[in-house]
């Protein structure tokens, strides 16, 4: 039996700009993780997306919506992931905040 995981995530940005940001997340989740997190499906439709990935052999669907003010992403962990759910929604949490958080500027160093 699938547990859901809930995260809701604050933004300052525009839903527009959350939108593209978390679309570019994705991206480079899927360059980055690999073999060991496959995006199989991702369907945006304006500020809704309806997933499907593949987790440590396990199929997991969710949803985001973007808000004006916050996202909120639920996941359906399969029951053999549910049993780190708490872990999953801290992981979730951190990098969705990450892709959201407006980029820093360029800091120079001296030597």
């Amino acid at each position: 039996m699938a547990e859901p995981v809930v995260v809701t995530i604050p933004h300052k940005l525009t839903k527009e700009e959350a939108v593209r940001r978390l679309k570019k997340g994705f991206g480079d989740v899927r360059s980055t993780v690999g073999e060991k997190f496959v995006v199989l499906t991702d369907d945006w439709a304006g500020d809704h997306l309806d997933f499907r990935a593949s987790l440590l052999g396990q199929t997991t669907t969710g949803t985001v919506d973007v808000g004006e003010h916050s996202v909120r992403l639920e996941i359906q962990l399969p029951w053999m992931l549910a049993l780190l759910a708490n872990k999953a929604k801290a992981i979730v949490q951190k990098q969705g905040q990450l892709m959201l958080e407006k980029p820093s500027k360029t800091k120079t160093t001296t030597t």
